[in-house]
């Protein structure tokens, strides 16, 4: 065995894997669509997401082939997948239609218009992505989608889900 006196699987210089390290079970929002016309955007709490690192690096994601967003996603070729806070229960729960939103549930929370679809303003961690391909799995549509932009921001509080319910780190702040 070689003991080495650096890490072999160095992050700093790397948003890609930065943003890989953050997913395990980490809550996403994905968001896709323009304009404010009815069922011009959609978007959809998902946790079934992984990153495969290559170039380009490839969000994957399973969504319900029936989903507003996995229509949106399909049509506009793009999408971009937040990583909630602690403080984006309520947002979440909306977007998986788990909980009333008057008005829809973009109007939860301020999201600013992207090339890629909506991004929530306050979102700390997002990757702007397109979609390569779409394949039925199971019950559930596969999309492979390109990653074409990182923004990494402090994830000090993420929102994790583990066994159908929300968990939050023991050294998180309390809200």
């Amino acid at each position: 065995m070689t003991i080495h006196d650096s890490h072999p699987f160095p992050t700093d210089d790397d948003p890609v894997r930065r943003l890989r390290g953050r997913l395990g079970g980490t809550v996403t929002l994905w968001t896709a669509g323009e304009g404010e016309a009815p069922r011009s955007r959609a978007g959809l709490t998902v946790t079934s997401t992984m990153l495969a690192h290559g170039e380009p690096a490839r969000l994957l994601v399973l969504l319900d082939p029936d989903s507003d967003l996995a229509e949106a996603a399909e049509r506009t070729g793009r999408a971009v997948v937040h990583l909630l806070g602690w403080r984006h229960r309520a947002l979440a729960d909306a977007f998986a239609g788990l909980a009333p939103a008057p008005g829809g549930p973009f109007r939860l929370a301020p999201f600013e218009d992207s090339a890629h679809g909506p991004r929530l303003a306050d979102g700390a961690t997002w990757a702007a992505v397109e979609v390569e391909s779409a394949v039925e799995v199971g019950w559930s549509v596969l999309l492979t989608c390109p990653v074409v932009e990182v923004a990494l921001g402090d994830d000090a509080d993420p929102l994790l889900h583990r066994r159908g319910r929300y968990l939050r780190l023991p050294h998180a702040s309390s809200d």
